[in-house]
């Protein structure tokens, strides 16, 4: 797929995620806007996902790890065709299936359900080591958050991906530098997140988030690597693609207004 395709659907995407939280009056919008590309790369590029395979065994996986994130996950199954994207508006509503953390009960393209950090990246540690044990070919990718790097159990699947050699592991890392309470670094300095993946044996790339053509390069390079997990740090901007949510930690799980949904879909385009 062209970049400039690429770039459209973020676009798309972005203005589907402001305008899921806004109806909602709550969600998660920073870190959500801050993934865009990165989810855009895996869905787009790097996982064999369709509405053929979808209910299938024989197909690769993806694990929200920072799973409050479900404004950009809901809007890229959208994009992607898995969801309709008439279903959004029924984000966090009574009897919805797309609620604040993701239900793979609910929607068949959820691989797993996820909110209580740490978990996921645990969970998807356990599929690729499934695959392994039985030869199977496909890989698995997470999310997660840099804050999430605070939460111990992250380090012991680390430690874990690296003992049994799961080379079909693709993490991903949104290194966007806040969490609801402030820098990541002031409240539980995880630094240096590269060193330390490495340090637990793993394959470490850094990139910038927000670059495809760098995004597709890192996971073609994971992809080649053998006998070794994989992360791709990605340093990403919260809120990106809106100006007063840039860089602003208050807006971690905050929804707009009226007026503000209004500028940040000017902001955004058509």
């Amino acid at each position: 797929m062209e970049i400039k395709e690429l770039q459209a659907h973020a676009k798309h995407i972005r203005r589907n995620i402001v305008k899921t939280v806004a109806g909602a009056k709550s969600g998660h919008p920073g870190g959500s806007l801050s993934a865009v590309e990165i989810l855009t790369t895996i869905y787009f590029t790097q996982m064999d996902i369709s509405n053929e395979n979808v209910n299938s065994l024989e197909r690769d996986r993806f694990v929200l790890s920072k799973g409050h994130v479900t404004p950009a996950l809901y809007a890229v199954l959208a994009e992607k065709g898995l969801i309709p994207e008439k279903e959004l508006e029924t984000f966090r509503k009574i009897n919805s299936d797309l609620q604040g953390h993701p239900n793979m009960n609910d929607v068949a393209a959820v691989d797993m359900s996820t909110g209580s950090l740490g978990q996921g990246i645990s969970a998807a540690v356990g599929m690729a080591l499934s695959n392994k044990l039985h030869g199977l070919p496909y890989h698995v990718y997470a999310l997660l958050g840099d804050g999430e790097l605070q939460e111990g159990q992250v380090w012991e699947a680390a430690m874990a991906a690296a003992h049994y050699h799961l080379d079909q592991l693709l993490a991903f890392v949104d290194h966007n530098g806040l969490q609801i309470d402030g820098k990541v670094v002031d409240v539980m300095n995880p630094t240096p997140i590269d060193e330390k993946f490495k340090a637990f044996g793993w394959h470490v790339q850094v990139v910038d988030g927000h670059d495809f053509e760098a995004l597709i390069e890192a996971c073609e390079k994971a992809k080649a690597v053998k006998g070794q997990p994989s992360v791709i740090i990605a340093k990403t901007i919260k809120g990106k693609g809106v100006s007063f949510m840039e860089n602003q930690a208050k807006w971690h799980g905050t929804a707009p207004n009226e007026e503000q949904l209004a500028q940040a879909l000017a902001e955004l385009g058509e």
